[in-house]
């Protein structure tokens, strides 16, 4: 019984911090974790540095929202199971309430010339903030010529047309087997695991509007994206603009605008694009689409993060996707 009771004041708590810094957390994934090392290990002792650490390295080689995920593996090593649900879902659902609203709005008053000036001066801003973002991950990432070549060629790639998830994998696959080629030469591992870079999905223009094709595209932005929210705007105009035909550039930039400007994770985006859509459900099934694998491969990936941080080839791998 006290067992039960202990666990309903871990929740309780979980869920008012991830509520709290849901509704105020402002300035992206790299300003939601410091303001998370703040509350967790400083505050109130929940997890040690290396602990907090070791799940910030974690976030990193794994792909989905960095933020969300770190609030879900605090849950759930605050609280269990029920604790990697509620601290996520409480660090969601308060920007998700505050978008749905704002695109409610957007439908219903954006052509006014008033909601028009507002969004266009917000714009550059967002230009400005992608850019520096690119700028500052881009000098992390590039850590010497190889990664550099890996980051050049995809963005030449990326230009023409070729898939950004392929040129994220075979970015990988570049970079782990140069770096380990002397492990492979000692071995009998054979050579042909070089990387392709893929062809494009299949592109369908002005596909007609379907609430399942797009639950699914999130399902598959939310599994495969790495390199936090900002990459998110290529995918979302890979999908959206080029491949499905549903979004114009001048709505994209607008759906990344709100995201910006609200608290809390920066791919509610998402909630946005889904409620111009779809309306509600499609907003409910965009969110529940790319903020779901996050749950799952947090799960799936908490008993493994001791071998992650050891791994020279998981590490090298991971060099080569955040330079691609």
């Amino acid at each position: 019984m006290q067992s039960q009771h202990d666990l309903a004041q871990r929740l309780s708590e979980v869920a008012a911090l991830f509520l709290r810094l849901g509704l105020t957390a402002f300035g992206g994934p790299a300003a939601h974790i410091a303001l998370m090392h703040t509350e967790v290990v400083k505050r109130r002792g929940w997890l040690t540095d290396q602990e907090f650490l070791d799940r910030v390295g974690a976030t990193n080689l794994i792909p989905g929202p960095n933020s969300t995920e770190m609030a879900i593996h605090i849950g759930y090593l605050r609280a269990g199971w029920p604790g990697l649900v509620v601290g996520g879902a409480c660090f969601i659902l308060p920007a998700t309430s505050i978008v749905m609203g704002l695109a409610w709005a957007y439908v219903r008053f954006g052509a006014l010339p008033q909601v028009e000036g507002l969004l266009y001066g917000v714009k550059p801003v967002v230009v400005a903030i992608v850019a520096q973002a690119e700028w500052t991950l881009g000098r992390k990432a590039v850590k010497g010529l190889l990664t550099g070549i890996v980051g050049i060629a995809a963005l030449m790639l990326y230009f023409l047309d070729v898939n950004e998830i392929a040129l994220l994998f075979a970015g990988g696959l570049v970079v782990m087997v140069a770096a380990n080629l002397s492990r492979l030469r000692k071995s009998s591992t054979p050579l042909y695991l070089l990387p392709f870079v893929g062809t494009s999905l299949a592109a369908l223009a002005a596909t007609p509007f379907s609430l399942p094709i797009l639950f699914i595209t999130f399902l598959k932005i939310g599994a495969v994206l790495y390199g936090s929210g900002y990459v998110l705007l290529a995918f979302l105009r890979a999908d959206f603009v080029a491949r499905l035909g549903w979004l114009t550039e001048s709505q994209l930039l607008d759906a990344v605008a709100v995201g910006q400007v609200t608290p809390g994770p920066v791919f509610t985006t998402a909630t946005f694009i889904g409620y111009i859509l779809g309306g509600v459900p499609g907003a409910l099934l965009a969110t529940i689409g790319i903020f779901l694998p996050a749950f799952v491969v947090v799960a799936v990936s908490n008993p493994l993060i001791p071998r992650l941080r050891c791994s020279v080839w998981v590490s090298s791998l991971l060099d080569g996707v955040n330079a691609a």
